[in-house]
């Protein structure tokens, strides 16, 4: 969805279909020069970037055009409802290969707009979207702020924030990865043959549209939530610096930037994710809320306070799908929800809740594996549950504490918890060896030092507070066990 594109350029040419909808304001202004090469100058770089025969990411994958942006590069909200109505109708009236929709564009906040975005996702298209140029959180506009969506934030050519004079990529924990988005190079409207080079999160998201093309093109049948978790899982991560923004944004936005997956990818891989909430207010009764996407399973909740505070976290279950609500603590500065969300073929899972505060909560039946414990008191929590797999795989708690267990079934699953300690340093780390994916973060301590954890991509971090008598880090590592081990004994990470 965008502005005109020129179809006779060669890098386009023969794979542009141009359709017959046109929703754009009038231009400002009235000495408004329309001339094609103008007109056409957004829309045609968008096409080159994402299927170029030179410059593109998915080079010979079919465009079609939707405008609803004018010669200006401006559209209104009705204009892009009523193009995603056109797209969803398109989609009804008869059978399409695997559908790409890019919205190379942002507004301010739209519940209409976020609404649309999501109902075309529940409808099996991969909605990717622009997170915008204005240096700011994402979260503040649309569609970047719809959950269903695929949010892309741009990086330079070293993997830097892009700036764009007082501007620059938008960033927060509605921004899902980044792409690259600064001084792209792709298809010209000023002739047939022409290139040009343009910044934005718009050539991010059409960056990333083009490596989703490319995921679906070996397995059309993956839903918009396996395409998002296989872009994540062959990002590259940790390599953007985060300094120029503030310690909550830090905290949330992901440090990762997407690249083309391999050919020999698999599709029985275990994939998770951590979904952030919104931080949540001062007051002893605030709370704040994760859910994961749809096609998604929560196989563990957790929350992290900055300060420390905290008064735990459990899960709900609301309409049918679960929630993290992290609780603030007496005194504390606010709490994030995070929940763990993750796809494979035939994941299923449910909470159990223990019985009473200070008792155990545990999976029942055999399918089912200890993913995740919840920890939540009416006091401050300084340590919460511990994972314990055996004959009983429970949620290990002290008194007065109440626990939740998370407890998950799929073909060929398999969980174990890996613990590492440290006596005298106030952080360590725990991480699931490679084919396991981390599924569960925690901490015990020995006395009643306050303790955060946080997941950094498949490692469980632990820090302590100063004067500790040590840590220990506990990782709950999950996989789907490969065919040639299916029908040999299990085998332990260590």
């Amino acid at each position: 969805m965008d502005g005109s594109v020129q179809s006779s350029h060669r890098e386009v040419e023969g794979r542009v279909l141009v359709t017959d909808f046109n929703n754009v304001p009038e231009e400002d202004g009235v000495r408004v020069h329309r001339q094609a090469s103008q007109c056409d100058s957004h829309g045609t770089h968008m096409a080159g970037v994402v299927s170029g025969s030179d410059s593109g990411v998915a080079r010979g994958a079919g465009v079609h055009l939707v405008r609803v942006l004018n010669c200006q590069g401006k559209g209104t909200v009705s204009g892009a409802l009523a193009g995603m109505e056109y797209i969803r109708a398109a989609l009804l009236a008869g059978p399409v290969e695997a559908v790409v929709v890019l919205l190379p564009f942002v507004g301010g906040f739209s519940r209409s707009l976020n609404t649309a975005c999501r109902d075309m996702v529940a409808n099996g298209a991969v909605v990717i979207a622009a997170a915008g140029n204005y240096r700011d959180d994402a979260c503040l506009y649309s569609p970047a702020s719809e959950p269903e969506v695929i949010t892309v934030g741009a990086v330079n050519s070293v993997d830097q924030l892009m700036s764009q004079g007082a501007g620059g990529t938008n960033f927060g924990r509605c921004v899902d990865l980044f792409a690259p988005g600064d001084d792209i190079v792709s298809a010209s409207s000023d002739c047939s043959t022409c290139f040009t080079s343009r910044s934005g999160t718009s050539q991010a998201a059409a960056h990333a549209a083009g490596v989703a093309a490319v995921i679906l093109s070996s397995n059309q049948n993956m839903s918009p939530v396996q395409v998002l978790q296989t872009m994540l899982r062959y990002s590259v991560s940790n390599t953007i610096n985060f300094l120029s923004l503030t310690d909550a944004h830090r905290l949330v936005t992901p440090n990762l930037v997407a690249a083309m997956p391999p050919d020999n990818g698999t599709d029985v891989e275990l994939l998770c994710r951590s979904v952030w909430s919104e931080r949540s207010g001062v007051t002893s009764t605030d709370s704040a809320i994760s859910r994961c996407r749809q096609g998604e399973e929560m196989m563990s909740c957790s929350s992290y306070a900055p300060d420390g505070v905290y008064a735990g976290e459990t899960v709900t279950v609301n309409d049918g799908q679960m929630e993290c609500v992290a609780y603030n603590g007496p005194g504390g500065k606010g709490v994030f929800a995070v929940a763990r969300c993750c796809v494979v073929g035939g994941l299923q899972c449910k909470v159990h809740a223990s019985p009473k505060p200070g008792q155990d909560a545990e999976c029942v039946g055999l399918q089912h594996h200890l993913t995740g414990c919840t920890s939540w008191s009416t006091a401050e929590i300084l340590s919460g549950s511990r994972p314990h797999h055996g004959d009983r795989k429970r949620c290990v708690v002290k008194d007065g504490v109440t626990s939740a267990a998370v407890c998950c079934h799929a073909p060929s699953l398999e969980c174990h918890v890996l613990e590492n300690t440290s006596a005298d340093k106030d952080e360590v780390e725990v991480s699931c060896p490679s084919g396991w994916t981390l599924t569960d973060c925690s901490a015990v301590s020995k006395g009643s030092a306050i303790l955060e954890t946080v997941v950094k991509g498949n490692s469980c971090r632990v820090h302590s507070a100063a004067g500790a008598d040590g840590a220990t880090g506990v990782a709950v590592c999950c996989r789907v066990r490969p065919p040639e081990q299916q029908q040999q004994a299990t085998t332990t990470p260590h």
